[in-house]
């Protein structure tokens, strides 16, 4: 342990500003100690220290759930952590963050009691502004935290309901067809003339039969012109023929992808060798066609709710650990998802660049991020008669070492003097009871946790809130050079 030097204090940036007798007070109160590599402080326990970088290494790193997360990492002299909120000179204050040193480091090292002394005599008014700032965030969040959350969770659920109830409803009603179509087939089984039918007719039916449930398993993609011209084709040549409810099956043969060339197919098989057998027939292989286009529908809307919940799992990060490696883009699609209900009159342009690698990150975090540039994106133009159709592009690209995630929209924009402020907290301009103007701040902090950058650039009709993410090397995806205003 040593006395500080003023002259190396004077160096730093974080006491540039002060004067001579003020530096000279502190270093007064103030020791330099080297310390080893290791834990330094934990979370949680009481902030007896206040800590600033002269050489080496600091680590922060916070508890979430049984895991400690890296959140900043730096090597700058200057930069501090420990018990920076002494100025609150509350002896039950506690650190926010747990701090570890990755090398051997020499520290100036003030008790936290001595540092709120010397900021109350010295800042006064300051301190006043900082204690009176700290208390409101802390009662403001108490109060609209979960307030917020729960909207926001309001929101994504009545969304991801109304995205699950379709293919749910759809799925049911294809279930309930499906039992009405296979009970007639069983009646329409015993209108076939089986004692007519000698083997070779029979087996050549059971042939059409599975030719025709193969086709109709995957119907062909055709656009209603053309499913409409099918379906009059085919319906005049049903009803030709004598053919009971003609037109019925000639739309349950179209939606199949079966053209007249299997209703001629059909007719020359041996087990409609006589006019009477084409009828029963052809009412037999309709409802076969019907029973897999229902097993069709069946399957697609089961698996576009799997396909949702999946995207759910994405977008929630539920199956992943806090940490981890994942495809901004993948990310972006799964948010997207979430807004489904909202986008039916939206144009979205996915303009991704897909050769991006994969992104260090939070992603449940950065889910967040793209939650709240989405929902400002949509609620900047929708709602107001008179303005353009609706776009929305979310836009990707590789800058050096960097990603940028553009999310733009054709809105009204951004007034010039409203720009500087909308990334702070409690700043909104939607009308009272819509939003807490917590939004942005937030997706600011988290962004600023993954060492990336968030801003806004915005004119009439071309709004653009821009995301620079690392491809970060390190062990840490947060790591960054210069500390938190918040220590």
């Amino acid at each position: 342990m040593s006395t500080c030097d003023l002259a190396e204090l004077r160096g730093l940036f974080l006491f540039e500003a002060l004067t001579d007798d003020q530096l000279a007070r502190l270093c007064a109160d103030a020791r330099i100690e080297t310390f080893p590599a290791g834990r330094l402080c934990r979370e949680g326990d009481p902030a007896k220290h206040f800590y600033v970088l002269l050489d080496g290494e600091i680590a922060l790193s916070k508890r979430s759930g049984d895991r400690d997360i890296d959140i900043w990492r730096a090597s700058e002299p200057g930069v501090y952590c420990g018990a920076w909120s002494a100025f609150l000179r509350d002896p039950d204050v506690r650190y926010e963050n747990s701090a570890s040193l990755t090398r051997p480091s020499r520290l100036l090292v003030l008790d936290a009691e001595t540092l709120g002394e010397f900021l109350a005599a010295e800042f006064p008014m300051a301190t006043h502004l900082l204690v009176g700032h700290s208390h409101g965030r802390f009662h403001a969040h108490q109060i609209l935290g979960p307030h917020d959350r729960l909207v926001q969770l309001g929101k994504l659920t009545a969304g991801l309901t109304h995205e699950l109830n379709n293919p749910a409803a759809a799925a049911v009603r294809a279930a309930n067809a499906l039992r009405t179509q296979i009970a007639g087939m069983r009646h329409r089984r015993a209108e076939l003339p089986a004692h007519e039918l000698s083997p070779a007719a029979m087996a050549s039916l059971v042939e059409l039969q599975d030719r025709i449930a193969e086709i109709a398993g995957k119907p062909k993609a055709l656009t209603p012109v053309e499913k409409s011209d099918l379906e009059e084709a085919l319906g005049q040549w049903l009803e030709g023929r004598g053919v009971t409810d003609a037109w019925e099956h000639a739309a349950t043969f179209a939606e199949a992808g079966l053209d007249v060339d299997w209703m001629e197919r059909i007719s020359a098989s041996r087990c409609c060798e006589s006019a009477a057998g084409l009828d029963p027939v052809v009412r037999w292989l309709a409802t076969t066609a019907e029973t897999e286009l229902l097993l069709t529908e069946l399957t697609d809307s089961t698996t576009r709710i799997s396909t949702l919940i999946e995207q759910t799992k994405q977008y929630s990060q539920l199956d992943r650990a806090p940490l981890g490696v994942a495809d901004v883009h993948d990310l972006l699609d799964s948010t997207l998802a979430m807004f489904a209900h909202r986008l039916g009159e939206v144009t979205v342009v996915r303009d991704f660049d897909r050769s991006l690698p994969a992104l260090p990150c939070y992603p449940a975090e950065l889910n967040q991020v793209w939650t709240n540039l989405i929902e400002n994106a949509l609620d900047a133009m929708t709602g107001h008669p008179g303005h353009p159709s609706p776009v929305l592009t979310v836009h990707t690209r590789r800058e050096l070492d960097m990603v940028r995630v553009e999310v733009r929209d054709n809105g009204r924009g951004i007034p010039g003097d409203l720009m500087e402020r909308v990334f702070d907290p409690f700043f909104t301009t939607k009308p009272f009871g819509n939003g807490a103007g917590l939004g942005l701040d937030i997706a600011a902090r988290i962004v600023d946790r993954h060492n990336g950058s968030l801003w806004a650039e915005s004119n009439r009709g071309d709004t653009r809130f821009i995301t620079s993410l690392p491809l970060a090397t390190s062990g840490s995806v947060a790591a960054s050079q210069e500390g938190p205003s918040d220590g």
